[in-house]
């Protein structure tokens, strides 16, 4: 390549890096992590990782933007867990959706630092699996999503006050809920609108 020709693609590449890195050294001093998109090991890692960085630098709460449709059950059970396992107090922020395993990791803050913007849909529902194999792996695989969707159920119902019994009826079937109806069903503490509002939260 002649060193004398100007790359102009280049010079777009370097400048997107730096605005992401900008970006990122903006979220991690604001104490705001995102959990967007599909939950998968991926994603996981990531958000664990700041969580651990950001309450390693101090114990100033963090905040936990969540819109997500869900994912791999085992990867939301890693930042629920990692949530509440952090020193730094985590607020949840809902946002678009927070369905299935989004609202797992939703449900992992205390529940007066579960918030959610105006428009935010929330979703509750049992874990699917695909099962496939001989019949005994089938057998293995279909006990398993029972024992999970009993364990998600229970921790529905700890972190929001409803009833086991009423939350694995609930669950059955996709329960959608707007924010008046999460606040009801113990899932959301408050509605927030703009930004000062977290400080009043």
């Amino acid at each position: 390549m002649n060193p004398l020709i100007h790359n102009k693609s280049d010079d777009d590449a370097s400048k997107g890096a730096g605005q992401d890195k900008h970006v990122e050294k903006l979220m991690f001093q604001s104490r705001f992590v995102m959990v967007f998109g599909q939950v998968d090991h991926r994603l996981a890692r990531s958000v664990c990782e700041r969580l651990l960085a950001m309450s390693q630098e101090s114990d100033k709460p963090i905040r936990v933007l969540v819109s997500s449709p869900g994912g791999h059950v085992e990867s939301g059970d890693a930042i629920h867990d990692m949530i509440r396992f952090v020193r730094a107090p985590v607020t949840t922020i809902g946002t678009g959706w927070v369905a299935s395993a989004g609202t797992h990791i939703f449900l992992a803050a205390e529940k007066e630092r579960r918030l959610c913007l105006p428009n935010t849909r929330f979703m509750i529902h049992q874990p699917s699996g695909g099962a496939g194999g001989p019949a005994s792996d089938i057998q293995i695989q279909a006990k398993e999503i029972l024992r999970t969707r009993e364990r998600i159920a229970r921790v529905i119902a700890e972190r929001t006050g409803q009833p086991f019994d009423k939350v694995l009826a609930d669950v059955e079937r996709d329960l959608w809920m707007n924010p008046e109806q999460a606040i009801e069903y113990g899932m959301v503490s408050k509605v927030i609108q703009h930004y000062a509002d977290l400080d009043a939260a």
